[in-house]
């Protein structure tokens, strides 16, 4: 429970899980329901317990927020990064509260950090931060 698995092809964090007893013919079976780590939506699955499951590699970065473009992608820099590759313009705002929040953050001039979520080749803005670095004067 609290883990990542793989439900139906979706990155999942593990919700519940329940084992059941052996039957007649067979090996005890896992239940398990997640919820997708992107949507929201969930997942359910039944399967033997001593099949392997798909465990996603789920990473998840700060960056704070440079500008909102109009068409809707949002520049991020990567303070970690080190070169020419600090920005990152590849990531659209996020539909919904999450967005909503972001841009109005942002358009009140706050210093806003977006929280990443990265799985199975996806990245989505889970989450806005105040940004607690502070500018030199």
């Amino acid at each position: 429970k609290g883990g990542h698995v793989m439900l139906k092809s979706h990155p999942c964090k593990i919700a519940e899980m329940s084992t059941s007893k052996t039957g007649k013919h067979g090996h005890a079976k896992v239940n398990m329901t997640g919820i997708d780590i992107f949507t929201g939506k969930k997942y359910e699955d039944i399967s033997p317990s001593t099949h392997n499951m798909d465990v996603p590699h789920v990473t998840r970065q700060e960056f704070i927020v440079v500008d909102i473009k109009d068409d809707g992608f949002i520049s991020l820099l990567d303070e970690n990064a080190t070169g020419n590759d600090n920005i990152r313009e590849d990531l659209r705002l996020p539909e919904g509260e999450i967005g909503d929040e972001l841009r109005r953050r942002f358009d009140d001039g706050e210093s806003v950090m977006a929280v990443v979520l990265k799985a199975v080749g996806t990245e989505l803005v889970i989450q806005v931060k105040q940004d607690n670095v502070k500018t030199k004067d």
